[in-house]
């Protein structure tokens, strides 16, 4: 039995979009991809009205905390890895495992990163790069990107690197707007699609930046691969055009839709699953105002047994996640991002409230 996925990615993927992936192979120096890859960028720019740099690369989104770390530090120089969770400290490895240099602005997980917080950072030290997620997946925390991206401002030489995984097309992102110079996701979470594409959309400050840094690396160089876009509209290495015809289908959905509907549609599920949780004597592990609209990370103060209710709502085709890293044992997660509605959301918890026996 298929079982439909309301875990926090990859997410659920819909027969069309499977269906759209399954045609002949075309070859990458052809017109015909040309066609494709570039009808793919310019959807991407209208989703986030966004004129900047955009690529798509054949790689989970992790490849970009590898490009983070090797096109926007300069020798001598570090970044400011902010850490509030267990994907927010792989930027930090990602850097550090780069041989360069970081400083952890570590936050109580469940906490937001605050702009007063990286200020304090910035009078005290130098920075090439501020990283920081938008919507930390292991704790359903959402960054304020605008205040922090303001704070920025007095501090020119410093960028901001945004993991957006979990929130890229489901919640709003406009990058010239929140002042990003690097944000990325994978095509696993809000864009509904099978794993195996990752998207940046990248600043010209962050290019002219890549121009200066040393050893950018083959498959992680920026000026490489926006440079052959440049040129000939195609990527250097061969691409993943099943995936890619996948995400051409899935985009004209989404346009469909539109970004402030996507938007909307995720902020009501994640208002009735804050709900239900709260209404259930569950507990929400975000804190107030910053709480992710597309992953809701709930406290097990009821003290369920998360395993046995996945193995229930298995019988009746759905799955959702346990915690994840340390928080596994205290919590367990809902995915309400992708292609799901409210009514999608509605069936999975009548059928916890079911086994749980919770009404």
């Amino acid at each position: 039995m298929h079982k439909k996925l309301f875990i926090p990615g990859p997410t659920e993927v819909g027969d069309d979009v499977l269906k759209a992936q399954a045609r002949y192979m075309i070859g990458h120096r052809s017109q015909d991809f040309t066609d494709l890859y570039d009808s793919i960028l310019t959807q991407l720019r209208e989703l986030f009205k966004t004129d900047q740099h955009i690529l798509v690369v054949a790689a989970s989104g992790t490849i970009f905390m590898d490009i983070t770390a090797r096109n926007l530090i300069r020798s001598g120089k570090k970044a400011l890895c902010c850490v509030n969770g267990s994907f927010s400290s792989r930027m930090y490895d990602a850097v550090v495992g780069s041989e360069k240099e970081a400083d952890r602005l570590d936050v109580e997980w469940g906490k937001a990163v605050k702009p007063e917080m990286i200020k304090e950072k910035l009078e005290k030290s130098k920075y090439d790069v501020i990283t920081i997620c938008y919507n930390e997946t292991s704790t359903g925390v959402k960054a304020h990107l605008k205040e922090i991206a303001d704070v920025l401002k007095d501090y020119p030489e410093t960028l901001l690197a945004v993991d957006a995984v979990s929130s890229m097309g489901g919640d709003l992102l406009y990058p010239e707007e929140m002042g990003t110079d690097l944000v990325f996701a994978s095509s696993q979470k809000c864009f509904a699609l099978p794993p195996g594409l990752a998207v940046g959309v990248v600043s010209q400050k962050a290019l002219d930046r890549a121009n200066e840094v040393k050893g950018r690396g083959l498959y992680t160089d920026l000026v490489a691969i926006l440079g052959y876009y440049e040129k000939k509209k195609q990527t250097p290495s061969t691409p993943a055009i099943s995936l890619l015809y996948a995400m051409d289908f899935q985009l004209k959905k989404m346009l469909k839709e539109g970004a402030e509907g996507i938007y909307q549609r995720h902020k009501a599920m994640a208002d009735y699953t804050h709900k239900w949780a709260l209404d259930r004597g569950f507990g929400l592990f975000a804190e107030e105002g910053y709480r992710s609209i597309t992953v809701t990370t709930v406290v097990n103060t009821l003290g369920k047994d998360v395993g046995a209710l996945n193995k229930a709502l298995g019988e009746k085709g759905m799955i959702l996640a346990n915690g994840y890293g340390k928080l596994k044992d205290q919590t367990f997660r809902i995915g309400h991002m992708g292609d799901h509605t409210v009514e999608d959301i509605k069936k999975l918890l009548n059928c916890i409230d079911e086994i749980w026996e919770l009404k």
